[in-house]
């Protein structure tokens, strides 16, 4: 299921700013943390790829239970 998102800009004298807002329930499946840093990759021109530290997965395998 995909979630349809607006690409924002804001322009000022000096700069200009992008943004794309994750949707709630985005976040929440991939369990973002508050003030977690990921890094973009550009796959190509059709793909943008969100890559998370190799420490932020390390703490999230952590919490997952067990297979038995």
């Amino acid at each position: 299921m995909g979630y349809p998102t607006k690409i924002q800009l804001i322009k000022r004298a000096k700069s200009e700013q992008w943004y794309v807002n994750f949707p709630a329930a985005v976040a929440q499946a991939i369990e973002f943390q508050q003030g977690e840093v990921v890094e973009w990759v550009i796959d190509d021109h059709q793909r943008l790829v969100l890559q998370r530290s190799d420490d932020s997965v390390k703490e999230l395998k952590k919490k997952l239970p067990r297979k038995v």
